[in-house]
């Protein structure tokens, strides 16, 4: 283990890899703490999976596999889809969850059918664009991985700035309303962002598997405290744990996929979490309960002594 950290700030792929998951699971983790508690954990599915489409014609229209191209694109439509749940949660009476099902496999669904279109024409330019399902963290460069440590930097440095906004719209939308905040906006904003997080992991965990690295870290996260603060500084954490640990593990073991093994990672914080979590975690609770159910008898022991001295 001691030579695999010393090789982590010596060996290039290994360092690309480990940092760029790393970034993955700081942002992701941070910005879907307000995804959970709005309850919106499959938004960052759908966002995710509408991204592909925006790959695919990003590609047909320029013919180029360049990073900040294909991004471009996937960005589009991730916001495109955004905008279009909005819509439909706000002009019908399809319920929040049924307008992101409906948007996820809609634009899957195309981006799916662009993707097999351009493999069956045959050129050769197209070879890797597959790499955005599942994601392929062993072809990150230096440059792709600064590019999303500057776009991670701008997302938490709005919220930094907006958090108390972001904070109101979460809890009590009715409130920040009455005081003149622009709420729509504001969560037009918020989603906006969590659309730059399924940018940066697209190329490491790819489409499919995104949207775990937003919930996974906030669920955990969730189970150690009741303060927002606090829990998006820990699911930030959460998430860059289990970007590092997965990346290490998957060079350390044959080079087995990084992006599935990151996933697995914050699964097991997951579940660590479930069980000891200090606020939340199934060991804690039943300890509690037995502390209440052993101090009862005591307490009413003490009235009724009390009550004898009357």
């Amino acid at each position: 283990m001691i030579d695999l950290l010393l090789t982590l700030f010596t060996d290039y792929t290994l360092r690309t890899i480990t940092l760029g998951a790393a970034i993955l699971g700081l942002v992701g983790g941070a910005l879907g703490t307000f995804a959970l508690l709005r309850r919106q954990s499959l938004l960052g599915d759908a966002l995710a999976h509408a991204a592909l489409p925006g790959i695919a014609l990003a590609f047909l229209l320029t013919q180029t596999r360049a990073t900040p191209v294909l991004l471009a694109g996937a960005a589009l439509t991730g916001w495109l889809a955004n905008l279009a749940m909005l819509r439909i949660v706000a002009e019908t009476r399809i319920s929040e969850d049924a307008a992101t099902g409906i948007v996820l496999t809609v634009f899957f669904g195309f981006g799916i059918m662009l993707l097999t279109w351009i493999q069956q024409r045959g050129s050769a330019a197209q070879a890797g664009l597959d790499r955005y399902l599942f994601g392929q963290a062993a072809s990150l460069i230096e440059e792709q991985v600064m590019t999303m440590g500057l776009l991670g930097g701008l997302a938490l440095l709005v919220v930094a700035l907006l958090f108390k906004e972001f904070k109101l719209i979460t809890f009590d939308p009715v409130f920040a309303a009455s005081i003149g905040l622009p709420v729509q906006r504001l969560g037009v904003l918020l989603t906006s962002l969590i659309v730059v997080a399924v940018l940066i992991g697209l190329q490491t965990v790819g489409v499919v598997l995104m949207a775990a690295m937003l919930v996974a870290p906030a669920a955990a996260a969730r189970q150690w405290t009741e303060r927002l603060g606090v829990m998006l500084a820990l699911s930030g954490l959460f998430g860059a744990l289990a970007g590092v640990s997965g990346a290490l593990i998957s060079v350390s073991n044959g080079h087995l996929p990084t992006g599935p093994l990151v996933i697995l990672s914050a699964t097991l914080i997951v579940i660590v979490s479930l069980l000891f979590g200090a606020a939340r975690g199934l060991v804690w609770q039943r300890w509690r309960a037995r502390r209440r159910v052993q101090s009862a008898p005591a307490t009413g022991a003490a009235f009724e002594s009390q009550e004898s001295w009357r």
